[in-house]
């Protein structure tokens, strides 16, 4: 088992690598999942995804994958507020757009699923731009209302996009499970909120603090381990509460130390591992030989693009070519939706692999609007 785990984890290493030599234009998990795919099914499968403690990893490091994701939705910031609005109509623009355009994509391609292509085309990813906004520290009309975009879409397409895998026949029982995710988050954001209001809680923290026992961090896991019970218990998705974890976290104000830590963890282990062994379990052979999917995964990309910058072209307060190529990024969603659909044998490895590379043929021109929108804007309009 360590032999392998030592393999995987050595692996993740050239994320970073590729995310270096490419000066921040591909994010690290391009490298994790080309490097997983190498060792897995496609390439010399040292590495069998399936085997030992890799599912519990792989389950883990999805659900921090969704956590961190929600750790950069704070619906109450000043950014949301000020951009809800047009971020609400971009969402909406592309939502009129994605919808057919996934079942004319789907109707053309002889695609099971145009709902979760619709989805997918209407997502966008807050991992990919947000950090770079808040690393250029930038500020504007246009920042607020991208912020507010992705935020939105976030949120909605995460809620969406396990229904649309699942088929018909389970769609209301796993609303009914998001719901009881839901409730029970509420109740424990109630109960964080009435405990912080104890005397003895700051001194907790000042100790956890001074005696490095990273209190709030193992009470952020129970926080994320206790609803992906609740999910599991309930038969709904992972992915759901994974992503309110992370909004309970960022309501409750987590401090820089948490965050950190939390970071850490996350994309220093779990993450980095749920990606490789994704990457691991994608068949790309059978994508390579199957010329629908490899269109599929052209379409969707290029679908992607395109609708998230028409809806910029006509929401956008300023820097409307660059906001709408910032939040066309796929990242999370594509992951979780070949995760989930080859989890539950609801895509075929073809299918699944072509969902991924469409995600990642999203990542580069999405990094180059996001350092356009870090340049000083031009006298001309956009």
């Amino acid at each position: 088992m360590f032999a392998q785990l030592t393999l995987v984890v050595a692996a993740s290493l050239a994320g970073p690598l590729l995310a270096a030599g490419t000066r921040g234009l591909l994010p690290a998990v391009v490298g994790e999942l080309a490097i997983g795919a190498l060792l897995g099914h496609t390439g010399f499968r040292v590495v069998d995804p399936g085997a030992s403690a890799f599912p519990v990893f792989h389950a883990l490091g999805f659900a921090m994958l969704m956590m961190t994701a929600g750790t950069h939705v704070d619906l109450r910031s000043q950014e949301m507020r000020r951009g809800a609005g047009r971020g609400t109509l971009a969402l909406v623009a592309v939502a009129v757009v994605a919808a057919p355009a996934g079942f004319l994509v789907a109707s053309l391609l002889g695609f099971d699923h145009p709902a979760l292509l619709g989805v997918l085309l209407a997502g966008s990813s807050a991992a990919v731009a947000f950090p770079i906004i808040e690393e250029n520290h930038l500020k504007g009309p246009a920042v607020s209302y991208l912020i507010a975009w992705i935020a939105l879409a976030d949120t909605v397409t995460v809620v969406l996009m396990p229904l649309t895998v699942e088929g018909g026949g389970r769609v209301a029982a796993t609303l009914g499970g998001d719901a009881a995710i839901v409730a029970v988050g509420l109740l424990v954001l109630g109960a964080a909120l009435w405990l912080r209001r104890l005397a003895l809680v700051p001194g907790l923290v000042e100790m956890s603090r001074r005696r490095g026992w990273a209190l709030q961090l193992r009470l952020s896991m129970v926080v994320l381990l206790l609803l992906l019970a609740v999910a599991e218990t309930a038969g709904a998705s992972t992915l759901v509460a994974g992503f309110l974890a992370g909004i309970i976290l960022v309501h409750l104000g987590e401090p820089d130390r948490l965050a950190l830590q939390i970071s850490g963890v996350a994309n220093g282990f779990f993450v980095a591992m749920f990606f490789v062994l994704l990457g691991a379990q994608l068949d790309l052979r059978a994508l390579a030989g199957a010329p629908t999917a490899m269109l599929l995964a052209a379409a969707m990309a290029l679908g992607a693009i395109a609708v998230h910058v028409a809806a910029a072209l006509l929401t956008a307060p300023a820097r409307r070519l660059p906001a709408g190529l910032s939040a066309s990024a796929q990242l999370g969603l594509p992951a979780a939706a070949a995760s989930l659909g080859l989890a539950d044998h609801a895509l075929p490895p073809a299918v699944a692999a072509a969902v991924v590379a469409a995600g990642c043929l999203t990542l580069l021109p999405a990094a180059f609007g996001a350092n356009l929108l870090a340049r000083p804007a031009g006298p001309g309009p956009e």
